[in-house]
């Protein structure tokens, strides 16, 4: 591995002299992971028609990054960059994985009659991962959404990566819908008060597209998000005297459009006016009002987010909190959602090939907020460069623990307002899904080439700085840099040990 893979050992008692912090003051973290959310589908970050005052809120009290990374394009060899700290040249997952050998592990009836077809592949058993590490520093660890990272019963389950508590999809399959039949509590399944509805079911026949009671059945009783927020406030109340670590990884706003809290779809049906519905015909369940579901969506999981705040707040421990929020990777395309309708990742492109799925800025430039009171200072912002491998050596310096080796930077001097020494040099990903992508970021300059496994080898280049959109390729006046992005490409790719993440060059 290069020179950039750290190993974070300073510590301790300069750490805890700077901080102010006595040891067993040790400040609890919560990282906020939303599920395909726009870089600016959040009003701080320039949303025009989703209204997120509490995430907001987070920008005003803490630090904007405005050059932040996702690890992946999709969703999880995203979370393995993010628990690992290491790039996708490096990362066991790098794309998303069903393990197809297995069966029948697209259909919803097969998976709930049989577990062994839910989940995705597993990473090695002895992967170290962020909550590991902060175990070693007597922090208590929770995962509460979805994880994606290894099927049930597997050597990668959150539990067995270090998790004292799970609740939530151990399948991102199973978070396509937000009704599901059952979530999981730690290792075992617990079940809803939900019956299946297959992912592809339609409109009956003879129904009007245009009655909402047309849509009745895709609505049940028990919302996944509402589910896991109350576990995650039941976990912070548990661990009020306690440090602890907690993931908040949920679905939203991931497809299927399926609302929480109908006075959000209401608010949004009367600030958007009437619109079509969708039928389903691009994936996931139809739905009366897209619009203002996905809106809604959003703002119900923002009041959640207000609601934790609160409760921190009331139980004395919010000063003594890191609070980070951000995305596993850019707008999706599907399900009836509408990047466009909404600017999903102003300033860049929304669409398909721009948006998830892609290593364009769309894809992976996303929204980071993180506040800290009386340490991060309020409605400040920073332009370094950063990404989801940076999470790992952050986590541990803050813990005061060891890291291990990884791609990643501590972000902590940028977030205590101190001069950033380590810095990134370049960031690298490879892609082996949607016909096979590379991209670097260095500097002012974004590199991407794709449809790799269609044979492609023409490296594209963009002057972020003038051009963030990435419309002109202006590769053949910069032969030097392109000799550079080369070496980038063949120095930070390993072999996968997965043969389908294998990405030919």
């Amino acid at each position: 591995m290069k020179n950039s893979i750290l190993f974070s050992a300073t510590f301790c008692a300069a750490f805890a002299a700077q901080m102010g912090l006595q040891a067993q003051e040790k400040p609890n973290i919560i990282y906020i992971l939303a599920d395909d959310l726009g870089r600016s589908e959040i009003d701080c970050y320039g949303q025009q028609l989703i209204e997120t005052p509490n995430i907001d809120q987070l920008a005003a009290d803490g630090m904007t990054f405005t050059n932040h990374y996702s690890g992946q394009a999709v969703s999880g060899p995203s979370r393995c960059v993010l628990f690992t700290g290491l790039h996708t040249g490096h990362a066991y997952i790098r794309g998303n994985d069903e393990m197809a050998s297995r069966g029948n592990v697209w259909s919803h009836a097969a998976m709930l009659a049989d577990s062994t077809l839910e989940g995705q592949h597993p990473v090695p058993a002895n992967t170290i991962m962020i909550p590991r590490k902060m175990k070693e520093a007597d922090y208590v660890t929770a995962c509460i959404g979805k994880w994606g990272l290894g099927y049930p019963g597997s050597a990668s389950t959150p539990i067995k990566m270090g998790f004292d508590f799970f609740y939530g999809y151990n399948c991102q399959r199973e978070a396509h819908t937000y009704y599901p039949p059952f979530l999981y509590r730690n290792e075992h399944r617990e079940y809803t008060r939900n019956h299946l509805v297959p992912l592809t079911e339609k409109l009956p026949k003879g129904c009007d597209p245009k009655d909402e009671a047309s849509y009745s059945r895709f609505h049940q009783l028990d919302y996944a998000p509402d589910l896991m927020f109350v576990e995650l406030t039941k976990f912070v109340d548990r661990n009020k005297t306690n440090p602890f670590v907690l993931f908040w990884t949920t679905p939203v706003p991931h497809v299927s459009l399926q609302y929480g809290d109908r006075k959000w779809v209401d608010y949004y049906h009367e600030k958007f006016g009437d619109e079509e519905p969708y039928l389903g015909n691009k994936g996931y369940f139809p739905c009366r009002y897209p619009k203002a579901t996905y809106a809604a969506m959003v703002s119900h999981w923002d009041e959640q987010v207000g609601e934790l705040i609160q409760q921190l707040k009331k139980e004395g421990i919010y000063d003594n909190t890191i609070i980070i929020f951000t995305s596993d990777n850019g707008p999706t395309y599907n399900g009836g959602t509408d990047s466009n309708f909404f600017d999903s990742a102003k300033p860049f492109k929304s669409d398909y090939h721009w948006g998830k799925g892609s290593l364009r800025e769309g894809g992976i430039r996303t929204p980071m907020l993180a506040t800290w009171p009386n340490h991060i200072k309020a409605g400040s912002h920073t332009e370094l460069v950063s990404a989801f491998q940076d999470m790992m050596p952050t986590f541990c310096e803050i813990a005061k623990v060891n890291c291990p080796p990884t791609d990643g930077i501590s972000l902590l001097p940028t977030l205590l307002g101190q001069k950033q020494e380590n810095q990134h040099e370049y960031l690298y990903w490879e892609f082996p899904e949607y016909d096979g992508q590379k991209a670097v970021r260095m500097g002012k300059w974004k590199a991407y080439v794709d449809n790799i496994i269609k044979g492609n080898r023409h490296i594209e280049l963009y002057d972020l700085s003038v051009d963030p959109r990435e419309h002109t390729d202006i590769s053949r006046y910069h032969p030097a840099i392109i000799a550079k992005v080369k070496e980038i490409f063949n120095n930070e790719h390993t072999d996968a040990e997965i043969k389908k993440f294998n990405l030919p060059w």
